[in-house]
């Protein structure tokens, strides 16, 4: 059970902190208490009308594939622990090397998953970004 409570607080860190940018510690209002005035101070805070989908959805990609880097770093080092803790036991030993495996695999995709949506969103005509030097509309 121990176990379970670790990683669902190691989860509800990385949450908060991929979270962080989009809240702010400065109170939003000012002298003016209007709803609209409200409203307003809101969007500009959390740059609503500033960015485009795009970027959104970047950018919500990129902090989920940092979460699965975060999960392989857990990984491994509980592997690493496990291996250690094995104590010549062989059965530990495999299940310890089979696990470090598992992750390694998992970060080739988590790599080959960042690599195919940096491509898209940088170099295809939807996503505003360059190809060769010219700015795509």
């Amino acid at each position: 059970m121990p176990k379970k409570k670790l990683v669902y607080s190691l989860m509800l860190s990385c949450f908060s902190l991929a979270v962080a940018p989009f809240v702010s510690a400065d109170p939003l209002l000012s002298s003016s208490t209007k709803a609209n005035d409200y409203a307003e101070r809101a969007a500009e805070r959390a740059y609503l009308g500033k960015i485009d989908l795009g970027w959104l959805i970047a950018y919500i990609i990129q902090v989920l594939l940092g979460f699965l880097a975060v999960i392989f770093l857990v990984l491994m080092v509980y592997a690493g622990y496990n291996w250690m803790m094995a104590r010549g036991n062989e059965e530990k030993v495999n299940k310890s090397l089979a696990t470090i495996r598992m992750a390694i695999i998992g970060l080739i995709i988590v790599l080959g998953a960042y690599a195919i949506s940096y491509f898209v969103f940088t170099y295809l005509p939807f996503s505003g970004g360059t190809l060769q030097g010219a700015t795509v509309m």
